[in-house]
């Protein structure tokens, strides 16, 4: 994590990025192709589809299948998990608060139960919310503690948070569709009723009574009319791409002795690496000792909505993989022998479109209200700020019927979104959207019509954590 900041309000969470001359780049034509009519295969119906399978889509799709709605899940890679895997963003953001208290459960929490020790690493449950300064020091080098206190955020194998998440997909009957990237919405009545996908078999739809946009960057809301802000500050990583990469043969611990032993020799290294590469990136631990994560330079001023930008950054962290190879193998203790192990199959995107809908999560609700629709409990970015509540109102569209919106697109203002795109809330958001699309369509009602009541008590009943129990 990097620093963080008021800066009247705005640029709360700050870490460094970096700013790049854009590449030479090929002159776009301005001709345009008329595509003739077509009629397009379905190739099935379901009560709920999930378009897209990182941590939203997995956990919506396990959420809706357990309330008895028969649930197609839709992925453009071949695993399920998104960044948390293929985007090999393995250390897992604070599910506890300030106080150690575990409040982004339900499919987050079971979904980590999964894993052994040998898979995931991390402070033991006695220690969330430890002051101790011995532990505190001890896993502030491997991510798990911020402001003196120890939290619940642990790296993991991403290979078999891949397993899991498939095997609990399968578990609840979830129909997994691999190879096939949801193209754009169906619409019918003024409402989403489905999705076309293209695939080696070409364009084929699903439909369905309801539909959940998991995509990640809110591209079927987009073309289904939703209103939406894509506005970020270049100084702000969240802004920022990358492709993140694994180091193996390498002695961590050996590294961070070095980082916290000898500050002085670790700040001329860094210094010297900014020098030689100008976009310069430090590791952090993994699930094992040998396995160092680089989540590479962030690369700012580049959009996720633009082919050509998407290219660029994939090119640029490339590269600057290799560079970091033989610069840390060259100079940093515990890397000699390092290799690399993996580079990224996922483009490392923080924020594409924020969604414009039926309730907004912002800064001013960092002070402990509840909301009256809430679907879970996210930590706060400082002790400072009460634990906040996030509405179910955030993930429904105005205006587009059918269709709901979890994960890191959701709608929030600019400085909510710096939390609310992790991993664990897009886990939180997921499992709402599921059982919601479940209960309207279960009874042929409309999202924006779901018993708020209804919705959270299935939510519990399914381990979620919500403010009353508190």
């Amino acid at each position: 994590m990097g620093s963080m900041s008021d800066e009247g309000g705005r640029l709360f969470f700050r870490s460094e990025t970096f700013e790049a001359e854009r590449r030479a780049r090929r002159t776009l034509s301005s001709r345009t192709l008329e595509e003739p009519g077509r009629t397009v295969p379905v190739h099935t119906e379901c009560d709920v589809l999930v378009v897209g399978g990182g941590p939203a889509g997995t956990a919506a799709a396990v959420g809706a299948a357990r309330l008895g709605a028969d649930v197609v899940l839709v992925e453009r890679y071949n695993h399920l998990g998104g960044l948390s895997t293929g985007g090999l963003v393995i250390w897992i953001d604070r599910m506890t608060d300030w106080h150690g208290r575990h409040v982004i459960r339900g499919f987050a929490e079971e979904v980590l139960e999964r894993l052994t020790p040998a898979m995931i690493a991390g402070p033991v449950r006695a220690d969330w919310g430890s002051h101790d300064p011995d532990k505190v020091a001890y896993w502030a080098l491997r991510t798990a503690a911020y402001h003196d206190t120890v939290t619940h955020s642990p790296t993991l194998d991403p290979e078999w948070l891949k397993a899991e998440s498939l095997a609990m997909v399968l578990e609840a009957g979830v129909h997994p569709i691999f190879h096939a990237w949801g193209a754009r919405p169906v619409i019918e009545e003024g409402r989403v009723a489905g999705c076309i996908f293209e695939s080696k078999e070409g364009r084929r739809a699903v439909l369905a009574k309801v539909t959940v946009d998991a995509t990640g960057d809110g591209d079927l809301y987009a073309q289904a009319g939703a209103e939406f802000e894509t506005e970020v500050d270049a100084r702000d990583i969240h802004g920022c791409m990358n492709t993140a990469w694994l180091f193996g043969g390498v002695d961590m611990d050996a590294f961070l002795r070095f980082r916290a032993e000898m500050p002085d020799q670790f700040s001329s290294f860094m210094a010297q690496g900014r020098e030689r590469l100008r976009f310069f990136e430090k590791p952090v631990v993994s699930w094992r000792r040998d396995v160092a994560v680089f989540m590479g330079p962030r690369l700012a001023g580049y959009s996720a909505l633009k082919v050509e930008d998407l290219s660029e950054v994939e090119i640029r962290s490339h590269q600057l993989m290799l560079e970091h190879l033989a610069f840390y193998r060259a100079n940093a203790p515990g890397f000699g022998d390092a290799f690399i192990m993996l580079s990224a199959p996922q483009l490392g995107v923080r924020h594409g479109r924020r969604l414009a809908a039926r309730g907004r999560l912002t800064r001013a609700m960092w002070d402990g209200r509840v909301a009256a629709d809430e679907i879970g409990v996210s930590p706060s970015l400082s002790p400072k700020f009460a634990n906040v509540s996030v509405p179910y109102g955030a993930i429904v569209p105005q205006g587009v019927r059918g269709l709901l919106a979890p994960g890191r697109h959701l709608s929030c203002d600019a400085t909510s979104h710096s939390f609310m795109r992790e991993i664990p809330q897009c886990w939180l958001t997921g499992h709402g959207a599921g059982v919601a699309a479940a209960i309207a369509a279960n009874g042929g009602i409309d999202v924006a019509d779901v018993p708020i009541d209804q919705l959270q008590a299935a939510l519990r009943r399914q381990g979620a954590f919500l403010s009353a129990e508190g």
